[in-house]
């Protein structure tokens, strides 16, 4: 009678670990549906032109549109303006293209109506703030909210004062 009771016991914790690995297996199926969700809608998002702004502030584009801007360093932006870690830093960027105006670039661009802009950088999380050195070499790349203290800081590292 004993042995029938440890068996049972054992079926019973073998069941309910089969119960726990389903819902486990579930859930994955369910995150990986809304990622594949997500790469399908950014893959088919409109493509548009180059979008330079910052939600209210514009922030100045090169006068010829072509980013990186030559002969000066530059600090892109890609974000979207209905992201808001991207909102947060509109003001942020706004205050830097004034505060560095003709010593380095600092430029926006809506990567959710500008696909191609996406694409060109290889941007898979935004925002992305990529710098460039006067030569048009990409120096620094950060992913996420990025504070107007790092970016200060990183384009002092790259000589613009």
């Amino acid at each position: 009678m004993m042995r029938k009771a440890r068996v049972d016991e054992g079926v019973r914790k073998l069941r309910s670990g089969e119960k726990v690995r389903k819902k486990v297996r579930r859930k994955i199926l369910s995150v990986l549906a809304l990622v594949g969700i997500f790469v399908v809608t950014w893959t088919y998002l409109p493509v548009g032109s180059a979008t330079v702004t910052a939600n209210a502030e514009t922030v100045n584009a090169p006068e010829n549109g072509v980013v990186p801007v030559a002969g000066m360093v530059t600090l892109v932006d890609l974000g979207a303006d209905a992201c808001i870690p991207c909102k947060m830093m509109a003001p942020i960027l706004a205050k830097l293209e004034k505060q560095y105006r003709g010593k380095a670039a600092v430029v926006f661009i809506d990567v959710w109506k500008n696909k191609d802009q996406a694409r060109r950088f290889g941007v898979r999380v935004i925002p992305t703030q990529i710098f460039f050195d006067k030569e048009g070499t990409e120096v620094y790349r950060h992913i996420g909210f990025m504070g107007e203290p790092d970016m200060v800081k990183q384009l002092q590292k790259m000589g613009v004062d």
